[in-house]
Formats: C-alpha cells, sequence, structure tokens
C-alpha cells in the first residue's frame, strides 16, 4: 500500500488525486493520496508530518515548488537545473528525494511536428511552471527565451538563475502590461495561474488585442488545466492558433511521478480519462 500526497496552496481545484488514483489501478495497485492544504508558512510542519506519518512520496504545487528544494537530501538532473520539485519520493530511511517531473510532462505534452529548434519563445510568469517550461524549451532547442512578468525586479533570480545555468540561450523579461508585439515568438506559453478555476477564472494572461500581434504559424500553450479550455485557449481558438492544453502535461507528469514512487509505468491515457471525467 503506497501512501502519498500533495502539498501546495491553495488546492481546492487539485484533480491530482483522480489521476494518481486511476494510474495506481491501471497498474493493480494499492494506493492513497492526501490533499494536504499547506500555506508557505506551513511548510516546516508539512515536512515534518510526512516524514512521521508514514508517507512513500509526495507531489508539490504553488507556491511551494521553489522552497521545497531547501529540504532536500538529493534532486535529479531535472530538479538541479530547474531549482524546483513537483514529486518527492521518501526512503526508507525518511530521505527526500526531488525530481522535476514537470519538465518531462511540458516536452511530452509538445506534439512531435511541433520543432522549435533555433527559435523564439515567450514565457508568460516566472514561478515554478516557466522554470519547467525554460528547460524544455531549451532542450527543444529553442535559442531565445523571454519572460513577460508583473514584477520584472521578483524576477531578477530567475533571470540570473537561467542566464548562469545556459549561457549559451539568450534570456530576456519584460513588463506583461506593457506588450507591443508577440510576433517574433514561435511559441508562447502561459506558465501563470491566470485563468485557473478559482483564480481569475474569467481572465487570460494577455490582452485581446495582444492576438493582432501574435505570428499565425505560433503555437499557444496554456499549462493552465483546470478548466480544460481556459479563456486564453477559447481565445486562440478561435482565432485558429495552434494550441497545446495543460491536461496533457498534467497527465504526463503524474505518469512519471508514478513511476519515481513504484518503478512501474501507468497508462497514461487511463489517467487522462479520469482527468476528464473529473473536470466535465
Amino acid at each position: 500500500m503506497y501512501k502519498l500526497g500533495i502539498i501546495g496552496y491553495p488546492l481546492g481545484h487539485s484533480i491530482s488525486a483522480v489521476i494518481q488514483k486511476a494510474g495506481f489501478e491501471s497498474l493493480g495497485l494499492d494506493g492513497s493520496y492526501d490533499i494536504l492544504e499547506t500555506p508557505p508558512e506551513d511548510l516546516i510542519q508539512r515536512i515534518k508530518f510526512l516524514k512521521t506519518q508514514g508517507y512513500n512520496g509526495f507531489n508539490v504545487t504553488i507556491p511551494l515548488k521553489v522552497p521545497m528544494s531547501l529540504f532536500l537530501d538529493e534532486i535529479d538532473d531535472y530538479a538541479n537545473i530547474a531549482g524546483c520539485v513537483n514529486t518527492v519520493k521518501i526512503t526508507e530511511d525518511k530521505s527526500f528525494i526531488g525530481y522535476n517531473t514537470d519538465i518531462y510532462g511540458f516536452k511530452k505534452a509538445l506534439p512531435a511536428n511541433i520543432i522549435l529548434t533555433d527559435k523564439k519563445a515567450a514565457i508568460l510568469g516566472t514561478g515554478g511552471a516557466a522554470r519547467a517550461a525554460t528547460v524544455g524549451l531549451i532542450e527543444k532547442g529553442v535559442k531565445k527565451i523571454d519572460f513577460y512578468t508583473r514584477n520584472i525586479i521578483n524576477s531578477k533570480q530567475l533571470l540570473d538563475y537561467m542566464r548562469a545555468k545556459f549561457s549559451e540561450v539568450d534570456f530576456g523579461v519584460y513588463q506583461i502590461q506593457n506588450i507591443r508585439s508577440l510576433d517574433e515568438y514561435s511559441i508562447i506559453i502561459n506558465a501563470t495561474p491566470i485563468g485557473m478555476k478559482g483564480f481569475m477564472a474569467d481572465e487570460m494572461p494577455l490582452e485581446v488585442k495582444d492576438f493582432d500581434n501574435i505570428n499565425r504559424d505560433t503555437v499557444i500553450y496554456d499549462i493552465v488545466y483546470n478548466p480544460i479550455e481556459t479563456v486564453l485557449i477559447k481565445e486562440a481558438r478561435k482565432r485558429d492558433f495552434r494550441i497545446v492544453e495543460g491536461l496533457d502535461m498534467l497527465v504526463f507528469q503524474a505518469q512519471r511521478a508514478i513511476e519515481i514512487w513504484t518503478g512501474q509505468s501507468p497508462d497514461a491515457n487511463v489517467m487522462k480519462i479520469a482527468a476528464l471525467r473529473a473536470l466535465s
């Protein structure tokens, strides 16, 4: 019996338990998955709880992906490169091993016919999801990445970190409120929670007028998965842009997490069907 969970705040929108349960059932394994709302100020107490209550591992989501990295005994290459974690395995001696499966999920969700070698990308947001998207894009061959944020000063840490890790990539940061044109980008990624159920669900990180300055071949990728069709995706679909929805990334990163915890690969199709039912 595997005992697992997810920490973050808020978690009212999360369907991770549904997806994980379906994944375990596809393998014929028993597992529990607890929703453990954890505000940042309660992180240390939550870590003590997870270590003493028989948990085998847990997922990490907003806003704990970066601070959680301070409490790990080991990390995998992706977590090291991105500087944040979303999956933790607890060993028998209660050590915490951190992983970043978001990068795997981000890349896996990109259709094979989307070629990004030597292209330019825009990422809206500078949090943990933006870090995962950055690494995924670089592995896909992107040579220039611009971040768009509401607070440029707060993004300095991310920018300095990425420039130190990937000196061959050209990084820039701009105020999202003052977008002039997005026509140079082959892919635009929403890595903010804007548009998420329970968090500015009726809004999107771009303004409608911004779409007039996006190249028609540009891919619009929204990491938000609940609702399945965000305001951003609706607007992009209405204008016939190529789109990537956040649900596939969620499912694939969850699939990878189960592989880490159990050593077995669950059925991603079963997990996605369960997610769609939960969101319908």
